[in-house]
Formats: C-alpha cells, sequence, structure tokens
C-alpha cells in the first residue's frame, strides 16, 4: 500500500490478459499410467518386444520408423495427462515427451452452454444421457466461475501443450466467437505474439435451417488459431485443383500447344510458367471449400457426436504441419477425428478424453480403418489423494482433511454403515462387511480395491464392499477371484447419483447397485473355440431413465462393442477379435468367430462388453484343449 501523497505504480510491465485468481504457475502432478488394453497386435509380435522382454525400450523418436511406439488413447483428465507425458513412465516403455510432439490440435468447449450431456439411442428409444459425476465436477471446475474459471483451465492446458511440442512443432486451436478474441491474447503470452502464423477463418455451413431464422447477421464460421513453438516450424503448403478462372489466366499456347502464362517478378524479369506444371491454387487462411455437418446430410462419416468436426478439415491441418511418422496429438479428443485422420496418413497419434464415451467412439473409429497400426487404450492412475496431499504441502492440511472425512461420513451414513477409524482403506462397516468409498474426482482403480481387500485380509475381516462413482477400465471379475483367494468375499457398487439430491438424502431414498452382470456360453469342438454371448444386465437405474428402459425389448440393445482375449494371461487385455455396432451396421453380432488352438493345454479367455455409455464388462474364461 502506498503512503498518504505517494502513487502506486500500476505501470505494467507487459501486455497480457488478466482475470480475478488467474495463476500463472502450472500444477504438474505426473501420474503413472496402466495400459488397460492392446488393440490390433498379435499375442506373439507382443511378447517380442523389447520391454516385455526385460530390456529397456529403444528411443521412440531417433527414427521415424521405429516400430516400439504404439498409438495411445487415454481416459482421464487432459491436465494430469499431459503433465504424465512430459515425465514419462518407464513401467510402459514411455520415455518424457516433452519437446517431442510434433503437432497439436484441440477442439476445446467454446462457451458456457457446452457440457457433457449426450444424445444417446437404445433400440428404438431415444434421450440424452445426463454427465457422470466426474464429467460434472469437470464441468464445474471448467465453467463455475463462468468465463474466468474458462480462462484458467485453458491457460494452464496450453502452457502443459507448449512444452510438450517440438521446436519444430506447431498448435492449432478451433474456437468460436464467445471466446477465441481472449484465448488469442493468452496465447500470444504464453508462445509469443510473433509465434502468430494465421487467423484461419473456416466457413462452416450455408446459410439455411433453424439458424437462417435468426434475425440477425447467420453465423457461419470458426476460428483456428495457428502458432508455431519457434521459427523453425514444420510447413507443407496445400493446393487446391485450380478453377475454370484460373486456368483461362495460362492465356498463351506454344508451339507444342502447351497453355502457360506470363508474369514479372518484383526486379522486372519476365517468368514463364506452364500449366502442366501448376500444383493448384494455394490455400489461403480462409477455408470454404470443407463442408461441416450442421448440413442435414452428414454423410457416412457422420457418428452422431455433437461436437464432430470433418476429416477433410484435420486433413488439411495434419498434412500441413507434419510429416509421415511425426506425432499428432489431441487431449479433447471427442469423436476421435484427429487420431482416425493422423492414423490413415501415417502418423503417429495421441490421444485423450475425460468421456469413456468418447473414448468408446475413437475405438470403434480406429477400428473401422483397413490395416490400423496397433494402439493401445490407457487410463490414468488415481490423482485425488495426491492432490490432497499437495494440499497438505501448502499448508491447507486441516481443511483438506476435514473435507475428505466430510465427504466420506456422508458416504457411509447413506450406505446405512457404521463409519470406522484408524484404518488406511477401511472407512465403515454393515452387518459384518466392511465398507471402503471411492473417491468424488477420480475413477476406483484396481490398486485401491486391492489395498482395501489385503487390509481386510491383514485383520482377518472376509468381506468388504467397495463404493465408487466410476470405475477404471479394465477393473473386470478377476479381482473378485483374487480378493476370494485372499479370503475375501469382494463386492462393487455404484455410488447413485440420488445422493447429490437433498430430497433424496432425507426420504432415505438412495440405493446403491452392483456393476453390470454378464452372462456368456464357452462352445467347443475339440480345438475350436466360439463365445456366444447370452445375458447382459445394467442394474444401476442412473444411467437410462425409466420411461426408456421400459421400451427396450432385448438386453442385447445396451452393448456397443465386445471382444475376446483367447489367450489372457493375467496382463492387459489383448483385444484379439471383436465385434461392434456402428451407424451402417446397427445390429450386433452375439457369436464370436471361432478361434482354433494350435496346441493342447489350459487357456483363460477374457470376455470384454462394453455398453452404450463406454462402461466395461468382463467375464474371465476357461477351456482345455487335448
Amino acid at each position: 500500500m502506498a503512503e498518504a501523497g505517494e502513487k502506486e505504480n500500476l505501470t505494467p510491465t507487459r501486455t497480457e490478459l488478466v482475470w480475478p485468481g488467474k495463476r500463472t504457475q502450472v500444477e504438474r502432478i505426473a501420474l503413472p499410467f496402466q495400459v488397460v488394453e492392446t488393440v490390433n497386435q498379435s499375442r506373439a509380435t507382443r511378447e517380442q518386444t523389447p520391454m516385455l522382454a526385460g530390456l529397456p525400450p529403444p528411443p521412440l523418436f531417433e527414427g521415424k520408423a521405429d516400430t516400439s511406439w504404439k498409438n495411445k488413447l487415454i481416459w482421464g483428465e487432459n491436465k494430469y495427462v499431459m503433465a504424465s507425458l512430459l515425465q514419462g513412465d518407464p513401467s510402459i516403455g514411455l520415455e518424457p515427451l516433452a519437446g517431442k510432439v510434433d503437432l497439436i490440435y484441440i477442439d476445446p468447449p467454446f462457451a458456457t452452454g457446452a457440457d457433457f450431456s449426450i444424445n444417446m439411442k437404445v433400440g428404438d428409444a431415444e434421450w440424452t444421457k445426463e454427465a457422470s459425476i466426474i464429467e460434472e465436477k469437470a464441468y464445474r471446475d471448467t465453467w463455475g466461475k463462468g468465463l474466468d474459471s474458462y480462462l484458467q483451465m485453458l491457460y494452464e492446458r496450453l502452457v502443459l501443450m507448449r512444452d510438450l511440442l517440438a521446436d519444430t512443432g506447431s498448435i492449432y486451436v478451433h474456437l468460436d466467437w464467445h471466446v477465441g478474441h481472449y484465448v488469442k491474447l493468452m496465447m500470444d503470452e504464453i508462445f509469443g505474439p510473433s509465434n502468430l502464423l494465421r487467423e484461419i477463418i473456416w466457413s462452416i455451413e450455408t446459410s439455411s435451417g433453424f439458424k437462417s431464422q435468426a434475425n440477425m447477421w447467420i453465423r457461419g464460421h470458426d476460428t483456428i488459431l495457428m502458432y508455431a513453438k519457434s521459427d523453425d516450424y514444420i510447413f507443407n503448403k496445400q493446393f487446391l485443383p485450380l478453377d475454370d478462372r484460373t486456368v483461362r489466366r495460362y492465356d498463351k499456347i506454344d508451339k507444342d500447344g502447351k497453355r502457360y502464362k506470363v508474369y514479372y517478378e518484383s526486379g522486372g524479369q519476365e517468368r514463364i510458367v506452364y500449366l502442366d506444371q501448376s500444383k493448384g491454387r494455394p490455400v489461403t487462411d480462409t477455408w470454404t471449400d470443407i463442408i461441416g455437418f450442421q448440413t442435414v446430410n452428414r454423410g457416412p462419416e457422420y457418428v452422431g457426436f455433437p461436437t464432430q468436426k470433418p476429416e477433410a478439415l484435420l486433413e488439411r491441418i495434419i498434412k500441413a504441419s507434419s510429416n509421415e511418422g511425426d506425432l499428432v496429438a489431441d487431449f479433447f479428443c471427442g469423436s476421435g477425428t484427429t487420431q482416425a485422420v493422423a492414423e490413415k496418413l501415417g502418423r503417429r497419434w495421441i490421444g485423450g478424453d475425460l468421456s469413456r464415451f468418447a473414448i468408446q467412439v475413437t475405438r470403434k473409429r480406429l477400428l473401422d480403418i483397413a490395416d490400423c497400426q496397433p494402439f493401445e487404450v490407457l487410463n490414468l492412475g488415481k490423482y485425488e489423494r495426491r492432490h490432497w496431499q499437495m494440499k497438505v504441502l501448502n499448508g491447507e492440511q486441516e481443511d483438506g482433511a476435514r473435507a475428505i472425512a466430510d465427504y466420506l461420513r456422508f458416504i457411509v451414513a447413506l450406505y446405512h454403515a457404521e463409519p470406522v477409524g484408524d484404518y488406511a482403506h477401511l472407512h465403515g462397516q454393515k452387518a459384518g462387511r466392511w465398507v471402503h468409498v471411492g473417491a468424488t474426482d477420480a475413477s476406483v482403480t484396481r490398486d485401491e480395491v486391492m489395498n482395501a481387500v489385503r487390509e481386510c485380509q491383514t485383520n482377518r475381516y472376509t468381506a468388504l464392499d467397495v463404493l465408487g462413482w466410476e470405475w477404471e477400465m479394465g477393473l473386470h471379475d478377476t479381482i473378485r477371484d483374487e480378493a476370494r483367494r485372499l479370503g475375501v468375499d469382494l463386492r462393487l457398487l455404484y455410488i447413485p447419483r440420488e445422493v447429490m439430491d437433498r430430497r433424496a438424502v432425507e426420504a432415505g431414498d438412495v440405493h446403491f447397485y452392483e456393476l453390470a452382470y454378464l452372462k456368456t456360453s464357452l462352445l467347443q469342438d475339440s480345438k475350436t473355440v466360439t463365445i456366444r454371448l447370452d445375458d447382459f444386465i445394467i442394474p444401476n437405474p442412473d444411467l437410462v431413465p425409466d420411461e426408456v428402459r421400459s421400451k427396450v425389448k432385448k438386453w442385447s440393445d445396451y452393448i456397443d462393442f465386445w471382444a475376446v482375449d483367447w489367450n489372457y494371461a493375467g496382463d492387459t487385455f489383448h483385444n484379439e477379435w471383436q465385434t461392434y455396432r456402428t451407424r451402417k451396421s446397427p445390429t450386433l453380432r452375439l457369436i464370436s468367430d471361432p478361434h482354433i488352438y494350435t496346441k493342447p493345454g489350459k487357456y483363460h479367455i477374457l470376455v470384454k462388453v462394453i455398453d452404450i455409455f463406454g462402461n466395461d464388462t468382463t467375464q474371465l474364461l476357461e477351456v482345455k484343449v487335448s
């Protein structure tokens, strides 16, 4: 505070965008990755990789043809995903990716109206699926304080993206008129104003349909900001086919009948250009030739994702700002357009999203690509407790500990259990069963469950209920078998959304539901084995409204995708056969292709079913081949 008669020095030292609560120090919590599924790679090939042979993996980017790299589809909060990629994870053979990504494209949510609700269809019934509790929390963190919290969210992520970019790399940020002007100033601060290469205008639709009825200029474009990491950026000039007007400019014909034109360079020197030497019309920074999905005729490419972008848009960006073998990333991947186009163009890729539904849509889209290269589906490790540990280090231990304790007591009471203390992983007891409660802002992991199981074993407790809002991918029924071997009867139950409704809580109308039920049959003829799906039940009514559930005629309508690992060895699920619904082929097969075992022995088969919401359920089977 300045003394009386003095003036405070309010002279700014640099040009920047400011907002209440702006933080320029970015939290960098790096967490381990868990590979939950490997797709399109034979087990024999996988077992030959250096990592699994006990050897260190070769450098991923010294040679673009290095086959040790697998493309990665990551489910998790992208802030933590990027921080973890920057550090790398030796346990999965991933070296630090700081300065290793050649191109980033993101299409973040534009405005406060954006959320995680999705239009769903099961059988002939349609409805709007509400956000999960984790998605809802992410939405509150993004827009909870309006524009200020959105800008803070994006600022932190753009800083991490800058650190991931190679010196020759560039980033494209797709925006609309709500936030484009703010983000441009923010990116000037993070990347430097001299690294703004272009502000691209994409004409998204014709002025027809519902929007044309507005009594205002009809919105017809999005903005895409293109920034580089340095002056030494990759760029491959793109061209459009010559139109009639351009061809007419080649108005001279030589003795061989070839058309050409003459123009004069800046020094006055004459230059002749032949029509057959032209690459076409150079693409400008105004793109009017790529049709968006706002039109009625969306074509076979459209997968029904609300913010889906056309592949032609990403094809132009990826061709222009990367070369074959380069690494392309999209951390708001949505329907997976970036990953699909990168795959088709021979680029490496990383995709991330917080929505299970987005991960599932992207997985299916990639599987539809002929000769799709092997890729991995990953979870990001649990971060909630580490987040509170950071609060402890920052002097907020009392508030953080009280918040966790209040939350645990609240859920335990709703489960009609008695709270317990002095345990690391057990939070309650009910009718002889012990209770563990999962966090609100992260999925329950296998390690978390097994920690609670082992604490029960140590204390000779024989029954455990684990309550969670969401469950990590790949948390299959084998965990119950593992708990049973340790003498613990394990149940996994969803915490229902009703706990967020005060009236339901006060009325005691809160019910906890076990995870989905799956029934399969193993059909064997000597060495040939086939799997058949017999039943599937989603017990959690939170997922489907009653009026929709009453219209569903077949249990299989709830299944979107299923796959088989014919040689499951207690490790990563190996997707060796799969079938799934598409808009073109909405009918789901319920019997697998036959699999032939060439050697006698006992084999374990893991069947994975993914429902229409992106949740996975698995079942372990055993077959003996003589």
